[in-house]
């Protein structure tokens, strides 16, 4: 399956010279009904799909062994809402800013299409969240993120009342812009614009970050994978709030609204081309200064690897 940013001039570029290479290697390509229309593309054997807003994501990606992706984070945010329910591993191919999702960039058509035909990658799991949504004590909406859940103030002026909670029981009350409740995924995102830590994509972990709160204790924290996070809008509050899952899905949240999030019931799984550590890969996307360095000999760093390697997201 290909999914791509075919608003952008250069991501249709992209995706049809990818989509001709791959059916030039013998390998069935799907695409969303719009993205077909926006590439127009004349190959045999191409399968068009219905948009997950008109089915369902399982069907959409039902049977591919791969979704390519193409554009930047965000649209890899997207194509993980299409695959998420198939399990259909995620290949990112950047054309955005930063693009730590990603494992590819463009001008690596050749060489990617290469791994992706004779199946050179490998796939790892990356912790997802589950959010639940309860208006007095009933559940109004459930949804997912893979970055982030964050509950927000629904106006400017406003400040957001909340009490936060952490395994059932009250943790602190805040007068905030907000909180973000992020995955180890979600560190370099959202997370890390509000002041969190990055956390390695290894550790399993879930993380909770006040935003601009007005309190003594309002620091990042990091709990347990098992852990229940808690977030209520306190009921006599004069504005209501907003929850945005990956900056993408929105719930509206009144006065008294309660907001769980615990470890997601199925992981997004992305495929690797590469494995430099992610500490190259955060020298690499935040253009990191190293200059002087002198930790590792080239007799002990593994052949090819270097401080500067790893393009591939986090």
């Amino acid at each position: 399956m290909v999914l791509a940013h075919t608003g952008r001039e250069e991501a249709r570029a992209v995706a049809t010279q990818f989509c001709e290479a791959l059916h030039r290697h013998g390998l069935v390509v799907r695409l969303l009904e719009g993205e077909a229309a926006d590439l127009d593309l004349d190959l045999d054997d191409l399968e068009i799909v219905e948009s997950p807003s008109n089915a369902s994501s399982r069907t959409a990606s039902a049977d591919c062994e791969l979704a390519l992706v193409i554009g930047g984070d965000g649209t890899i945010l997207r194509a993980a809402e299409v695959t998420h329910e198939s399990g259909t591993p995620l290949l990112g191919v950047n054309l955005g800013h930063v693009g730590f999702l990603a494992e590819a960039e463009s001008d690596d058509v050749e060489s990617t299409i290469d791994a992706i035909v004779r199946k050179k990658y490998s796939v790892e799991e990356r912790l997802t969240i589950d959010v639940l949504v309860y208006r007095d004590k009933e559940l109004v909406s459930s949804t997912w993120a893979l970055n982030e859940a964050s509950v927000e103030k629904a106006a400017r002026e406003r400040m957001l009342e909340v009490v936060v909670e952490i395994d059932g029981r009250p943790l602190s009350r805040w007068g905030c812009d907000g909180v973000v409740c992020a995955t180890p995924t979600g560190s370099t995102a959202y997370n890390f614009s509000a002041g969190g830590p990055i956390v390695w994509p290894g550790v399993e972990a879930l993380l909770m970050v006040p935003i601009s709160a007005h309190a003594l204790f309002a620091r990042p924290m990091v709990v347990s994978p098992s852990s229940v996070l808690a977030v209520e809008v306190i009921a006599r509050t004069d504005g209501a709030g907003v929850l945005w899952c990956d900056g993408r899905r929105t719930v509206e949240l009144p006065p008294g609204a309660r907001i769980e999030v615990r470890r997601g019931r199925s992981p997004v799984r992305l495929a690797r081309l590469h494995h430099a550590p992610f500490t190259d890969r955060l020298v690499a996307k935040f253009d990191l200064p190293v200059a002087g360095w002198r930790g590792a000999t080239e007799r002990r760093r593994p052949r090819g690897d270097s401080v500067r390697s790893g393009g591939s997201g986090a």
